[in-house]
């Protein structure tokens, strides 16, 4: 039997909890929230001050982690990814515990108990996600490859390599459903790259490194980078454009089935071989994916012949996505109003922080490609414009701007995926409420409370 619903279970952390929230728990309604992971949590504990001249200690913390650990002994035990919860304790220490458990159309909020992005639509992907590359005419690889002087340039370098054998090399290709380009075949022929060849010799690694300007992974190890090697949010990812501009040599997407991974920058940043160029690209070149974005990727080098000729070349170019016509950020440190922001290739509209009078969405009411709106607190004028929004698929809205869509029926069909953006002291019990409510309109499953009750004793 499980035992996550048990008084039992929570009770450590009910009383660190009183402790450190005597007062606010004493007022009428005062409650106090957190959530709970299997392996992380955000809970307010309050934190024992450390002796003067010590640093703080496990040990000082030692209570909070055997209180988590209760809990998260028994989310592993119901195997339940995370828990949230909302607690009053009066004076008499008559506890009423709110569990909100996991429903598979909700995220975890993000350091609060609050639900984050509502799923609406099973499986759907933000749009960036769903973009595939397209096909560039005449792309060709570039006139630096040299398949002679790579193989002979790397032999040179590091002749003490094992490769792969040409039976190993096909075995790649079937497994990854492409070919290898002849660069890389070439490359892995030379050196196979397994740690087992190197014997545990660093060096031997570091000479790898040295020749061809990156950490080259194992031949077992090469793999296709496609949209799932970047997983996402909802409410960060509906945030995001691609946008493949004219001149680019590499077209800007989330993944591709032709980036193929060969190696790491040692930075936690994936190399790739890239067969899916961009216009101003070269079938074959090398790129990087940014492990800090979570579009696009940086070109490193026309192909490896033209990279092991200069392995020390910096890849970062501190290219961004800034003055994007298809993002635009409304607040009082940037674009200042939305008549500015309004254009025809607009997809991602942010009202956020504002100290003017509220917004009219009237300048954006029928742009074709807006497919996300996220507003901030006080920044609408009137919230029923959005019904007006007929290609939204992500919205993110305060509770108040929300229940004023509900109230209406004029929430959005078209969306797949919605946000509540609350701030300050809402209640959790409020804002589920609120996203069951979201969710029921599209039939999906909703956040599940439990009320647990149990007596701490009165304090003393």
């Amino acid at each position: 039997m499980s035992t996550l619903h048990d008084f039992a279970t929570w009770e450590p952390l009910l009383r660190l909890l009183r402790a450190a929230h005597t007062a606010t728990l004493a007022v009428p309604g005062g409650n106090v929230a957190g959530s709970i992971g299997q392996g992380s949590w955000s809970v307010p504990v309050q934190q024992r001050r450390p002796q003067p001249g010590r640093a703080l200690l496990v040990s000082d913390m030692q209570a909070e982690f055997d209180a988590i650990e209760r809990v998260q002994n028994a989310l592993a035990a119901a195997d339940v990814a995370h828990i949230a919860f909302t607690v009053e304790i009066p004076p008499n220490g008559q506890v009423v515990l709110h569990l909100f458990d996991p429903s598979p159309a909700a995220d975890p909020g993000i350091g609060n108990a609050h639900p984050g992005a509502l799923l609406l639509v099973e499986g759907a992907m933000p749009e960036p996600w769903r973009r595939l590359p397209e096909t560039v005419p005449g792309a060709r690889p570039a006139p630096s490859v040299d398949l002679a002087l790579l193989e002979r340039t790397l032999r040179e370098r590091i002749p003490e390599a094992i490769g792969a054998t040409e039976a190993e090399i096909a075995a790649v290709d079937a497994r990854l459903g492409v070919a290898l380009p002849e660069e890389i075949k070439v490359l892995y022929r030379v050196t196979r790259a397994r740690w087992a060849d190197w014997d545990d010799d660093y060096e031997a690694a570091q000479r790898v490194f040295d020749v061809v300007g990156f950490e080259l992974g194992s031949l077992d190890d090469v793999s296709i980078a496609d949209r799932s090697c970047r997983p996402f949010r909802w409410e960060h990812a509906a945030m995001e454009a691609a946008v493949t501009g004219p001149d680019a040599a590499v077209q800007d997407l989330v993944g591709s089935p032709g980036w193929i991974v060969i190696g790491d920058t040692g930075g936690g940043d994936q190399v790739a071989v890239d067969l899916t160029p961009g216009p101003c690209g070269h079938i074959g070149q090398i790129v990087v994916l940014d492990h800090e974005r979570s579009v696009g990727a940086e070109l490193f080098a026309e192909s490896l012949t033209d990279l092991v000729q200069d392995p020390e070349r910096d890849w970062y170019s501190g290219r961004g996505q800034g003055g994007l016509p298809q993002v635009a950020w409304v607040n009082h440190r940037s674009v200042t109003s939305i008549e500015a922001a309004a254009h025809p290739e607009l997809e991602v509209l942010s009202l956020g922080v504002w100290d003017g009078e509220p917004f009219s969405l009237a300048p954006v009411i029928g742009l074709p490609r807006l497919r996300t709106l996220s507003g901030y607190p006080g920044t609408l004028a009137d919230p029923l414009e959005i019904a007006r929004l007929t290609a939204l698929e992500f919205l993110e809205l305060p509770p108040e701007d929300w229940r004023v869509l509900l109230d209406a029926d004029a929430v959005p069909r078209s969306l797949s995926a919605a946000a509540i953006r609350a701030y300050g002291n809402h209640d959790t019990r409020a804002i589920v409420a609120l996203a069951n409510e979201i969710l029921a309109l599209w039939d999906r499953p909703p956040i599940l409370e439990t009320i647990v009750n149990g007596d701490l004793g009165p304090l003393s």
